[in-house]
């Protein structure tokens, strides 16, 4: 298997509780909550774990909330390398109404990091050892790093002799792309907002992931649709997976569970229909989980085979024109 390396600049203490209902100017007595270690990079790490793969995990750390995190990591067995900071690493809170069977999700900002804080943290990813073979960057950056440091991560990545794999929003993806990158993961609001306009319909989303693909941006751009699956688009043209239909508990953790899914697939030798395969799975597996639990390897290959039952049924490809 091919080495990954998981970077999650703002990672984050995950607290999920639940209460009856949620009401404004009244003392809620919810459940104990649970912790676990969160953030885009982080979550793909644990992702991977969970499906019996190995990565490393690059992340930030401060405060008290930071020796948190890095317990919970060691508590989940993952290997880890910590980059201090000044500020403490930032918690986010999701409270489920059982009631109404809604969650509600709190994300703050997180810690604004210095100029030598976020560039040791790419001097990190420079002399990672042993060289990683795949780096997946995730997540949103926090205050007071550059737009385009993902896009310097890709240059990193490409001297490395890597394939660099970007899961953000906004202009640090716009960025990262005009580093070029190995894939991009956007969902279709992501996609919209990389685009300026709000893509239509199916024939609008395929010109703009082939003009990326074209203009030689991303080899890769997988679209998470939500239920409706994903649209993978390749310099070979595009293919439409459908996602298995399952009951929905949670949906956080099933973008993170893809791309983890997508990268140990990758890692593993396999191609990239069947990797985004196995990501869909995993993501739709994620969605079965309460919290801001991940997928589980049982759900992930039970879909899995299920989605290769159906597999004549189950996409739709275009070749390029």
């Amino acid at each position: 298997m091919k080495t990954i390396l998981t970077f999650t600049l703002n990672p984050t203490v995950d607290k999920s509780t639940s209460i009856d209902r949620v009401m404004p100017e009244h003392k809620l007595r919810c459940t104990n909550p649970e912790y676990e270690p969160g953030g885009g990079g982080i979550n793909v790490s644990r992702a991977i774990k969970r499906l019996k793969g190995e990565s490393a995990a690059l992340y930030t750390m401060g405060g008290l909330t930071g020796r948190l995190l890095e317990s919970l990591l060691q508590r989940e067995g993952l290997v880890h390398n910590a980059v201090p900071i000044r500020e403490w690493t930032r918690e986010s809170l999701a409270v489920f109404e059982t009631s109404t069977k809604l969650q509600y999700r709190f994300n703050t900002e997180g810690p604004a990091l210095q100029e030598d804080e976020w560039r040791l943290c790419l001097d990190k990813v420079s002399g990672a050892d042993p060289k990683p073979d795949y780096i997946v960057g995730s997540g949103a950056l926090p205050p007071g790093v550059p737009d385009d440091f993902y896009a310097a991560l890709a240059r990193i990545g490409r001297e490395r002799g890597a394939r660099v794999i970007i899961d953000t929003s906004g202009d640090p993806l716009r960025l990262a792309l005009e580093g070029q990158v190995f894939m991009i993961k956007p969902n279709i609001r992501e996609l919209n907002v990389l685009v300026g306009r709000e893509l239509k319909d199916e024939a609008e989303q395929e010109s703009v992931v082939m003009d990326i693909i074209g203009r030689a941006q991303s080899e890769i751009v997988v679209v998470s649709l939500g239920a409706a699956g994903v649209l993978l688009a390749t310099a070979r043209g595009v293919t439409r997976l459908r996602a298995p239909v399952v009951p929905i508990h949670s949906k956080v953790g099933a973008g993170d569970s893809m791309v983890g899914a997508i990268t140990l697939r990758l890692a593993l030798g396999h191609s990239i229909l069947d990797a985004v395969r196995y990501g869909v799975a995993a993501g739709a597996a994620a969605v079965m989980t309460p919290g801001t639990q991940l997928c589980s390897f049982e759900d992930t290959e039970r879909l899995f085979a299920h989605m290769g039952r159906e597999r004549g049924r189950g996409s739709t490809v275009r070749r390029k024109k």
